[in-house]
């Protein structure tokens, strides 16, 4: 059984990879602002909400791509991210400058990563969705409150938290910044492994039908 990877996030990989998969990577071309904009004419979105709707609406971009090439059977993941601090919700900072100021406001304090997750199960051959599901998980975070506002400029300058989700990583540079977690730390990485083996089970398959590297089999 493949799993179709929608989304570029290296840290989403490098976690399916360590727990035996190797997916087949297949960027979606989501215009989350579009999305959410949209979404947020009807309502405001609670962040668990928010994070789900990502998540679909990726997942079914590509399989949209996955019946038209005629691929084989297989599960298309989505996912999204984001970090909620004080009710404000806090996706990639992108700039420098939105990085330092986010970094400033973290120190010592307790936030929470949202994750969300949909999976669909496609049979391209047949043209047709068999299945499809989705879950968030959330964990907390908090961080050290002697990071020096030295520590702060190198770590920004090193550009690490630019393209992340709350401009933090527990699994790279940023995590000696990072006190404790409370929850599921791959969530924290950005992909639940527990919450995706359920709703790979929940699809009607095993979660070892995905190993598909050396060392897994």
């Amino acid at each position: 059984m493949l799993l179709y990877l929608a989304s570029t996030s290296p840290a989403r990989l490098a976690l399916l990879r360590s727990s035996g998969i190797e997916p087949v990577v297949l960027p979606s071309a989501v215009d989350e602002d579009a999305v959410l904009a949209e979404a947020s004419l009807h309502r405001v979105l609670s962040p668990a909400e928010t994070v789900a709707l990502l998540a679909r609406e990726k997942a079914e971009a590509v399989v949209e791509g996955v019946i038209a090439a005629g691929g084989e059977r297989g599960l298309v993941l989505g996912g999204d991210s984001m970090f909620e601090l004080d009710g404000t919700m806090h996706g990639k900072p992108h700039t420098p400058e939105r990085a330092r100021e986010r970094w400033l406001m973290h120190r010592g304090r307790t936030g929470t990563l949202h994750s969300g997750h949909w999976l669909i199960d496609v049979d391209p051959a047949a043209g047709a969705v068999v299945d499809a599901r989705g879950a968030t998980a959330e964990a907390t975070v908090t961080f050290a409150d002697d990071i020096s506002d030295a520590e702060i400029d190198a770590y920004v300058a090193s550009g690490e938290p630019l393209a992340v989700a709350g401009a933090f990583t527990i699994d790279s540079l940023g995590a000696p910044f990072i006190s404790s977690i409370s929850g599921d730390p791959s969530t924290v990485v950005g992909l639940s492994l527990p919450t995706l083996r359920r709703l790979v089970r929940e699809s009607g398959h095993e979660w070892t039908a995905l190993w598909n590297r050396r060392g897994a089999l």
